[in-house]
C-alpha cells in the first residue's frame, strides 16, 4: 500500500456500489499514546541525515513559507505555540468559510510547533517532505495527528493560493531515477519496506498478518474484530474470482500468505509471487504449518516473469508498488496469465486523476521514506491500462471508510507496542516516521482524498 502527496485539486470521491456496509461516520480521533519525544541533537545523523540537519533556506523563501503555512494553519484553527494553553473562544473561528468538515469539531485537533524556525525552513526548502521530516525531528506534534492531517487533506485546495500552485516546481523535487521499478529496482524497493522485519509487522497487524484494507460489519471497529474483517475481505475477493475446488489460482503479491492459505483451504492450487525474501520465508512457514504445502507454491518472482495460465488471478494492493511506467506491463501480465474464461479480482487504492498526474512526477515524503517507487493509480488509469491489455471491468466497488478504520487500528496497536518496536532496533525517529505514515494514510481515507476499490476484470467482453 502507498500514499500520495496532498498537492492537487479534484479530490477522489467513492463511486459505484459500496462494498459491505454503507459508509458511517468515523469513530473520532484515535486515542493513541503520545508520540515519543525526540531531540534533533540526539538524531542519528548517519541513519537520518536529512532529519538531523535543518536545510538551508534563503530569508525570503523562508518568510514566504512562514506566511503561507501559518496563514493556512491559522485559518484552520490548528496551531498553538509550544507551551501555550488551549485556545479559548469558538473552535470554528478562522476556518475556511463554506467548507464543511467530517471530523468532530470539539475538541478540534491541535498542532504544537516546538521549533518554528526549523519547521518553516524545512517546508520552504522541501515542501511536504520537509513537513514530514520536521515531525520526525520532533519539531512539531499534535494531540490528534490523524485528525490534524485529515483537516489539512480536506482543505488542501485552499491552503495555497491558486496562482502559487502553478509554481509548485519551485519546492517539489522530481522522483529519483534510482526508484524506477525495473526488475532490479522493484526488488530493491519492495525489500526496503517489506524486509524491514517480520517482527515489526507482527507487532501491529492482526494474527492473519494481512496488510491491506479490511471489511468490517460495524463502526467504530475494534481490534478484536480485525481478523474476521480481513477474512471477510479475502473471501469476497476469492468469491469474485470464483475460487473453489480445483481452481488454478495465481496471486501477485503474497504478503505473508493469508489469502493463499484461505484459497488453498477451498481446494484451490495456488501459485503466489513476491519479491520480499522476508515475506516469502514466513509465508512458506505458515503454509507448511497448515499442511497445505502440496497446494501452495510461494515463489520469489517478478510479476513480469509469470508462467502458465490460471483460472483466476488475484492481486491485492500490488498495483500501487508497480509505478505508472510499468502499469502496461502489469496489466499485460495479468491478461497473459489468464486462461480462457478466467477472472481477475483486483484490490487497489485509488486517488483522483489530477492528483495522480501531479504525484507521478513528484518525489514525496512517502516515496522517500516509506514506499520508494510507488504510485497510487486513479480509476481512470486503471480503466485505460486494463482495457489496453484486453481486459473488461465487470465490477468496481469502493469501501474507503473501512480503510480509515483499518489504519486507525494499526496505528493504535503500533503506538501501544513501542517497547517491542524499540527492542527490534527501531529508534525514536523511525517510530515517529511510522506513526506519521499510518496517520497520514488514515487521513487520506477519512478526508475521501483516497478510496480503495475491489474490481473484477475479465477477458474481452465475457461476463
Amino acid at each position: 500500500m502507498t500514499r500520495p502527496a496532498l498537492t492537487s485539486t479534484d479530490r477522489s470521491r467513492p463511486a459505484g456500489r459500496p462494498v459491505g456496509i454503507p459508509p458511517q461516520p468515523p469513530s473520532g480521533p484515535g486515542a493513541a499514546a503520545p508520540s515519543p519525544a525526540v531531540s534533533r541533537a540526539d538524531v542519528d545523523a548517519d541513519r537520518w541525515p536529512d532529519v538531523a540537519r535543518v536545510p538551508s533556506s534563503g530569508p525570503l523563501r523562508t518568510a514566504v513559507a512562514r506566511y503561507l503555512v501559518d496563514g493556512a494553519l491559522n485559518r484552520l484553527d490548528l496551531t498553538r505555540p509550544a507551551g501555550g494553553s488551549a485556545r479559548g473562544g469558538t473552535h470554528g473561528a478562522g476556518r475556511v468559510p463554506g467548507v464543511p468538515t467530517r471530523l468532530p469539531v470539539s475538541p478540534r485537533p491541535v498542532m504544537t510547533v516546538h521549533d518554528p524556525e526549523a519547521f518553516h525552513r524545512r517546508i520552504a526548502r522541501h515542501g511536504l517532505i520537509g513537513f514530514g521530516e520536521s515531525y520526525m525531528a520532533g519539531e512539531w506534534d499534535s494531540d490528534d495527528l490523524p485528525g490534524a492531517l485529515s483537516l489539512l487533506a480536506e482543505h488542501v485546495d485552499e491552503l495555497v493560493p491558486a496562482p502559487l500552485r502553478r509554481l509548485r516546481g519551485l519546492w517539489v523535487s522530481a522522483r529519483p531515477s534510482a526508484d524506477r521499478n525495473t526488475r532490479a529496482g522493484a526488488r530493491d524497493n519492495i525489500q526496503r519496506h517489506y524486509d524491514l522485519s517480520n517482527d515489526l509487522f507482527t507487532a501491529f497487524l492482526d494474527p492473519t498478518l494481512t496488510y491491506s484494507a479490511a471489511l468490517f460489519t460495524a463502526f467504530p471497529a475494534r481490534f478484536e474484530s480485525l481478523e474476521a474483517a480481513q477474512h471477510r475481505k479475502i473471501d469476497r475477493l476469492l468469491d469474485l474470482a470464483r475460487v473453489g475446488e480445483g481452481t488454478r489460482l495465481l496471486e501477485i503479491g503474497t504478503g505473508w500468505g493469508e489469502l493463499a492459505l484461505r484459497a488453498a483451504a477451498r481446494g484451490a492450487r495456488v501459485t503466489t509471487l513476491t519479491l520480499s525474501t522476508e515475506q516469502a520465508a514466513l509465508a512458506r512457514e505458515r503454509v507448511d504449518a497448515a499442511g497445505l504445502s502440496d497446494r501452495v507454491d510461494v515463489q520469489l518472482r517478478d510479476y513480469r516473469d509469470v508462467e502458465g495460465r490460471h483460472d483466476a488471478v488475484v492481486s491485492v494492493e500490488m498495483i500501487e508498488a508497480v509505478g505508472s511506467e510499468y502499469w502496461p506491463s502489469y496489466f499485460t501480465a495479468l491478461r497473459r496469465a489468464l486462461a480462457p474464461g478466467g477472472r481477475i479480482a483486483l484490490q487497489a487504492i485509488t486517488m483522483g486523476h489530477q492528483q495522480m498526474l501531479h504525484t507521478a512526477a513528484t518525489h514525496t515524503w512517502i516515496s522517500k521514506y516509506v514506499f520508494p517507487g510507488g504510485l497510487i493509480p486513479s480509476r481512470t488509469a486503471i480503466a485505460e491500462h486494463s482495457a489496453a491489455a484486453g481486459l473488461r471491468t465487470v465490477a468496481d466497488d469502493g469501501y474507503g471508510p473501512h480503510y480509515a478504520e483499518t489504519l486507525r487500528l494499526w496505528r493504535e496497536r503500533f503506538t501501544a507496542q513501542r517497547a517491542t518496536v524499540g527492542a527490534l532496533g527501531m529508534d525514536t525517529v523511525f517510530q515517529r516516521m511510522w506513526e506519521f505514515y499510518l496517520a497520514y494514510s488514515e487521513a487520506g481515507f477519512r478526508s475521501r482524498y483516497l478510496d480503495v476499490r475491489q474490481l473484477l476484470l475479465t477477458e474481452g467482453t465475457r461476463p
